[in-house]
């Protein structure tokens, strides 16, 4: 009897095995085809000289790499999304917490100001910057000529096209992070703050000594989700300039784009995916350690 029960309970086990073997089998495949197969693909062509279309194309090794960071292009690209990626870090982290502070408070019509500044999240990065353009291109040169500022047209210029392209991304970059402050928020203790304020604690020292250490788990992810959207940022200069005035506002994104659909340099555009990729890592690993100090385990 008890060779029956070991014997039909291993069967059991094994039948459970194959049955979610089964049930994961067509996600891995869908993964494996559509993610890691092109990765790896692409991690060979960076080696090449192929450009998109011909079958015929060499072995060049590190050239693709070495010459990304001889080609001035690159390296402006390169300069102008990690400034871009720096500032927006700092913006939309720094303005959405304390919108997260303000909402987390009681006052009239929360609900309906929570409903409000969220709007922006459900619209397309695309939608956005293409009204954007729009109110760049005829609102704000009117407004000027009214106000006697001469003609603000902020698209067109090297040192105003930037600050036009991050306004638009913190304003639509604030919905999701405020959310995340505010879910952080409302999960510190209230007995903590209550003792601190007892003890005499004033508000800086309740943010600095309690309230940061809560959230310091958010911040981190607030940091990661902000950096990629930095870094990957494409959809706002496609609508609004183009990688203009002069590539002033070429993206590392946008460059990519460029040299493997518009010039065909395909294997560049891929060695220059990957360095972007490394440098997200890295950067991420930086964020997650830094965070990481400071953060309270519960």
């Amino acid at each position: 009897m008890a060779k029956k029960r070991i014997s039909s309970g291993g069967l059991y086990r094994l039948y459970r095995q194959i049955t979610f073997g089964c049930m994961v089998l067509p996600g891995t495949l869908l993964y494996v085809m559509f993610f890691i197969v092109p990765i790896v693909w692409g991690i060979y062509y960076s080696f090449t000289n192929y450009n998109g279309i011909s079958r015929r194309y060499g072995f060049v090794g590190l050239a693709n790499y070495v010459n990304g960071f001889k080609n001035p292009r690159f390296l402006g690209s390169l300069n102008f999304t990690l400034r871009y990626a720096f500032c927006l870090i700092i913006l939309v982290t720094l303005l959405s917490l304390c919108l997260a502070l303000v909402l987390n408070r009681k006052f009239t019509l929360r609900k309906y100001v929570r409903a409000v500044y969220f709007l922006p999240a459900v619209l397309s990065g695309l939608t956005v910057g293409l009204v954007f353009d729009e109110l760049y291109a005829r609102a704000l040169p009117v407004v000027g000529e009214l106000l006697h500022m001469g003609t603000l047209n902020v698209l067109s210029r090297k040192n105003t096209a930037f600050w036009g392209l991050l306004f638009v991304h913190v304003w639509q970059g604030l919905a999701i992070p405020t959310v995340l402050f505010l879910a952080g928020l409302q999960v510190i203790p209230e007995d903590l703050i209550e003792a601190a304020m007892i003890d005499g604690a004033s508000k800086t020292q309740r943010f600095w000594n309690i309230t940061l250490p809560f959230i310091m788990p958010i911040i981190s992810i607030v940091l990661i989700l902000t950096l990629k959207s930095g870094l990957l940022v494409f959809e706002y200069i496609m609508a609004m300039t183009n990688g203009g005035p002069g590539g002033s506002t070429e993206s590392l994104a946008f460059l990519i784009y460029n040299h493997g659909f518009v010039e065909r340099k395909f294997s560049t555009a891929i060695a220059e995916s990957i360095m972007m990729a490394v440098i997200i890592c890295g950067v991420s690993f930086i964020q997650i350690s830094w965070t990481n100090r400071r953060r309270v385990y519960q």
